[in-house]
């Protein structure tokens, strides 16, 4: 074989490697733009299950509100009532015992005047 031959053999397996290597990263940059894409795809699908989500959310908050007005009154209207059973159990409370030294004698006789109370008309 002559040096002439020797180099163009080099020669040749040198280019075959590198088309090799070529396709390879060719390849695998094929792969990534596709994956890249998908990416995109399916981010944009995330984007507008978000989009739908926070439309929801909002929705709700809008329709929390309107109740929240509405309850408003009733609520008012609770914590009224709700004040004025607080005073009568301060006023049952700050009086002293019916029968002093004697709970459950006490408890009877206010459950009975509770009682008388509640039967008149």
């Amino acid at each position: 074989m002559t040096p002439l031959q020797i180099i163009l053999l080099v020669s040749l397996a040198a280019n075959g490697l590198l088309g090799w290597a070529y396709l390879g990263e060719r390849d695998a940059a094929t792969e990534a733009r596709a994956a890249v894409s998908a990416k995109g795809q399916e981010l944009a699908g995330v984007r507008g299950a978000a989009e739908a989500c926070s439309a929801s959310v909002d929705e709700m908050r809008t329709l929390a509100n309107k109740r929240a007005e509405t309850a408003a009154p009733a609520r008012r209207a609770a914590a009224d009532r709700a004040a004025d059973h607080n005073r009568k159990a301060d006023t049952i409370l700050a009086v002293p015992p019916a029968v002093p030294g004697d709970a459950c004698a006490s408890a009877q006789h206010r459950v009975d005047a509770w009682l008388l109370g509640r039967a008149r008309p």
